[in-house]
């Protein structure tokens, strides 16, 4: 992660062709609790993912060169993205060929235009949320790492000065102090 879990702000990559698209996602999201990140392009994206980490990706479905698809197929094979979740948005609901495509890629959903603001912005909330409460439990797991160091380097001080020697208890004062946060 490029932020500490405990000051990460949860971000969503918004991928579209179009300006006016990408212009129209971030007034959806206004007011979530994400930070949007607009590119034009799949290969635009697949940078972005390479600095930034995201909650959820908004991606569209139709671009010139690489497409949606193609851009989720290179994200899901990346071991640091795979696990990001992928909301396809296309203007093309006629083949209901390309919403199985999408989730064959990947996708978790697939919306077509013109979709109904309030049920993205309600998807996007829950991935969001997820996020969120991943980076959280990532930070207890963390902490509780660190308190089972200490507790072993505590034990280990405790039976070093139970000998009572001069040379286990400057031994002891060592440990705690390697163990100190």
């Amino acid at each position: 992660m490029v932020a500490g879990p405990e000051n990460a702000v949860a971000k969503a990559l918004l991928v579209d062709d179009r300006k006016d698209n990408l212009i129209a996602l971030e007034a959806i999201l206004q007011g979530l609790p994400v930070e949007p990140v607009a590119v034009e392009s799949g290969a635009a994206a697949l940078k972005q993912l390479l600095i930034d980490d995201f909650a959820v990706i908004l991606l569209d479905a139709q671009m010139p060169e690489m497409d949606g698809f193609e851009t989720a197929s290179h994200i899901k094979h990346r071991e640091r993205t795979r696990h990001v979740p992928i909301i396809f948005l296309t203007a093309a609901d006629r083949d209901a060929q390309l919403a199985l495509r999408g989730y064959a890629v990947g996708a978790v959903d697939y919306l077509t235009k013109p979709f109904d603001p309030w049920v993205l912005r309600a998807k996007v909330s829950v991935f969001v949320e997820l996020w969120t409460k991943n980076r959280q439990l990532e930070q207890h797991i963390e902490a509780a790492r660190q308190l089972r160091h200490l507790v072993n380097a505590v034990d280990l001080a405790t039976a070093l000065l139970r000998s009572g020697t001069d040379a286990d208890c400057k031994r002891a004062l060592e440990v705690l102090e390697q163990a100190r946060p």
